[in-house]
């Protein structure tokens, strides 16, 4: 298992980086062969710099949406309450005594 393995991970290895086996071993000039290499690699490495960015600050964006909609539904129930009962804004309508009427 090990061996085969291994041999998978050369062979795969080979075929991307190796230009005499990759398929662009039949483009015929060896420095455009090179330069398209060079441009996959820096499209590879773009793209796992956005994808591994994107994930570390996927903590940091459910943190801010978690907090908007905390904000939102904050929003919603004082005005709720402000529909319903509007007296409750009053100053002081929360620490009345019992007994103390308007």
């Amino acid at each position: 298992m090990i061996t085969s393995i291994k041999t998978f991970i050369v062979y795969a290895w080979n075929f991307v980086f190796n230009h005499n086996v990759s398929p662009l071993r039949h483009i015929p000039n060896v420095k455009v062969r090179h330069l398209v290499l060079q441009v996959l690699g820096f499209m590879w490495a773009v793209s796992f710099s956005i994808a591994i960015g994107s994930y570390t600050v996927l903590a940091a964006s459910i943190l801010g949406h978690m907090v908007l909609i905390a904000a939102a539904a904050i929003t919603v129930a004082t005005f709720t309450v402000a529909t319903k009962r509007p007296k409750m804004f009053l100053r002081g309508a929360g620490r009345r005594a019992d007994g103390e009427h308007d």
